[in-house]
């Protein structure tokens, strides 16, 4: 698959990702553009993101919406040159399977539009399921936290991007940084993906609170439980409990949030 694409734009003609992405610390800005993906000849999505691990963020984000279950199912991503967008071609079982979903979009907290079926717990209709897994002590939490923060590069030049870590419970597996909570994470599952390393019972950090869209993703990904120095929303709490995954909050609190499927 081809590196991310780039084009010229505003700024003396600067690249969006020219320092990979990174803005001068007394800018106090960081990069945001529109990058799409068409999947199978149709148009799926558009993000507003921070333009780089852009091949990361469109695996991770067909993979949150179920058009693929590993890099098998992914035909080829091919990136468009003069422009920032990518087309996909999928296989066409998890394609079928993501229409006959007939998904409407509503705006969601985590900025973009998730399906109606998170709106509505009731509509989840699954009850709840015994824990995945457990997460790691708060100590190592902590530490994996300033793990994450300290591998921020634009955190620490603006304070204003988020970020997201696949974890094993020790160690950082993949870490990722974007303008959209959302869009961090489909990065670091994205790359996972792109590794062929498994992602079922890890962890993930989040900097942001944790939202239905992000409760959501980790769920279809199979992991085992999500940590963030924030909290999770009800919904979030609810999507947690009906698919057997541990939710953190306050996670880097003397006393952190545990709140588990079983209640």
């Amino acid at each position: 698959m081809s590196a991310d694409p780039a084009r010229e734009g505003g700024g003396g003609g600067r690249q969006p990702g020219d320092r990979k992405g990174r803005m001068l610390a007394d800018s106090a800005v960081v990069e945001e553009w529109p990058v799409w993906l068409e999947v199978n000849g149709e148009p799926a999505v558009t993000w507003m993101c921070t333009p780089d691990q852009l091949e990361e963020l469109a695996v991770g984000w067909l993979h949150g919406e179920g058009y693929i279950e590993s890099l098998d199912d992914l035909v080829q991503l091919r990136p468009c040159a003069p422009d920032l967008g990518f087309w996909a071609d999928v296989r066409p079982g998890p394609l079928a399977r993501v229409k006959a979903e007939n998904r409407k979009r509503v705006l969601a907290s985590g900025c973009g539009a998730v399906a109606t079926m998170l709106a509505d717990p009731n509509a989840m209709g699954a009850p709840r399921v015994p824990a995945r897994g457990e997460p790691p002590s708060p100590e190592t939490l902590r530490t994996l936290f300033k793990q994450l923060f300290a591998s921020g590069a634009r955190y620490n030049e603006t304070g204003g991007i988020h970020a997201a870590a696949l974890t094993d419970g020790a160690a950082l597996l993949f870490h990722a940084e974007d303008i959209g909570r959302h869009n961090a994470v489909d990065k670091v599952i994205g790359g996972a993906v792109l590794a062929r390393t498994a992602i079922v019972g890890r962890g993930l950090l989040v900097t942001g609170r944790i939202s239905a869209e992000l409760a959501f993703k980790a769920a279809r990904a199979g992991l085992a439980w999500v940590a963030t120095p924030s909290v999770p929303s009800t919904l979030a709490v609810t999507i947690a409990q009906r698919s057997g995954m541990v939710l953190v909050g306050r996670a880097v609190s003397g006393t952190p949030h545990l709140h588990r499927p079983e209640g």
